[in-house]
């Protein structure tokens, strides 16, 4: 597979994953709160080497900008090799999100952004799942595999863009 295929793969899965917790987690209490997770991360690993870690929406932003490019690198590996890609997106989206589960508390974190309740836990891993087979879908699309498939995506994109305007 093309690394450019794979890199807008992972861009796009990750993207996806970034779209379902700012949106999911406007309506509802329960949903997985990753952000916050980040950010007290990124607090953490700053404070570690000495750098005055940033406050508020500086914080927000660089944590969200941070995920994007991490979660873009992690995804596109689904694209090494040119076969089995959608099981392996899926792999990487379901390590993902176990990860999300299970790690915070051993490292640390307030493991309650992502463990609050059995429907956090859920969404959390399903997120990650999620924008592990989307980096796979738009790896194969861009790839080429399934002449059908692009094809069925341009004619949607073409006519969502003609409603658009």
């Amino acid at each position: 597979m093309k690394v450019l295929n794979a890199l807008l793969g992972g861009l796009a899965g990750a993207c996806a994953v970034t779209a379902l917790h700012q949106l999911i987690k406007k309506n509802d209490s329960e949903a997985p709160r990753m952000d916050l997770l980040g950010m007290e991360s990124l607090t953490k690993i700053l404070d570690k080497v000495g750098i005055e870690p940033p406050e508020g929406k500086k914080l927000y932003y660089l944590t969200m900008g941070g995920d994007i490019i991490s979660n873009s690198i992690y995804y596109s590996v689904a694209g090494i090799g040119d076969t089995k890609t959608v099981l392996k997106g899926a792999a990487s989206g379901l390590a993902a999100g176990l990860g999300a589960v299970l790690l915070p508390k051993p490292m640390g974190l307030n493991e309650k952004h992502s463990n609050r309740t059995r429907e956090t836990q859920i969404l959390a891993v399903l997120y990650y799942l999620t924008g592990g087979l989307v980096s796979s879908a738009v790896m194969k699309l861009l790839n080429g595999k399934d002449k059908s498939t692009v094809s069925i995506a341009k004619d949607k994109a073409k006519k969502l863009i003609n409603t658009a305007i």
